[in-house]
């Protein structure tokens, strides 16, 4: 059994292990008796274990940190009716819990919980810490990947607006040479009627003679 698919169940004594869930419920196991039944979620509410933070002085923790600190110590666990002997307990095997926000009512869970999870031989892991070292190499390989790709994207972007204002120059050079040949072809036409204008001279010449 894993215990990410360890539940508590409002309004039901004990844990439970997630066995299948359904739209309207789920399928349950006590760890207590091991007998299966089905929950409606119309009535209960499921809290999984793995998502449970608990108050520190710093940063909130994660349940799981307290059950290996109380396995670690392997001091006798409080009676659970105890509020003063519950807070003296979490002193000595948590001491930067938060107590002003950590009940008695919370402390006491959380030893009932450690008793139940003990005695089924249930490890205190989250997937997360499972994480194989190859895991590992594929998602630096794919960071480097997406990184390489988002290099090539901002080169050919880089290429392609100079290939824009390059062909934005060219039209602008040939815009200032369209008035030379226009200036050279009027002044042609100019020269060519100075020349006729001499012939027609000669013509009224020869007529008065």
């Amino acid at each position: 059994m894993e215990y990410n698919r360890i539940i508590a169940v409002t309004g039901l004594p004990g844990l439970f292990e997630l066995v299948a869930s359904k739209t309207d419920g789920a399928i349950v196991r006590s760890l207590d008796d091991q007998t299966t039944k089905f929950v409606s979620s119309r009535k209960h509410n499921f809290s999984h274990l793995e998502s449970i933070e608990i108050y520190t002085k710093r940063d909130n923790i994660n349940l799981v940190e307290i059950f290996k600190a109380m396995k670690t110590t392997g001091r006798e666990l409080p009676d659970s009716k105890d509020g003063n002997g519950l807070k003296a307990y979490f002193e000595k095997t948590y001491p930067d819990m938060d107590f002003e926000r950590v009940y008695a009512s919370d402390m006491k869970k959380m030893v009932k919980w450690f008793e139940i999870i003990d005695k089924n031989n249930i490890e205190f892991i989250l997937p997360e810490a499972d994480a194989s070292p190859e895991e590992g190499k594929v998602a630096e390989a794919a960071e480097t990947t997406a990184k390489t790709k988002k290099a090539d994207k901002a080169t050919k972007a880089e290429t392609t607006s100079k290939e824009e204002e390059t062909a934005e120059e060219k039209p602008k050079a040939k815009k200032k040479a369209a008035p030379k040949k226009a200036a050279e072809s009027s002044s042609d036409l100019t020269e060519e009627t100075t020349e006729e204008k001499p012939k027609k001279a000669a013509r009224k010449k020869k007529s008065e003679e």
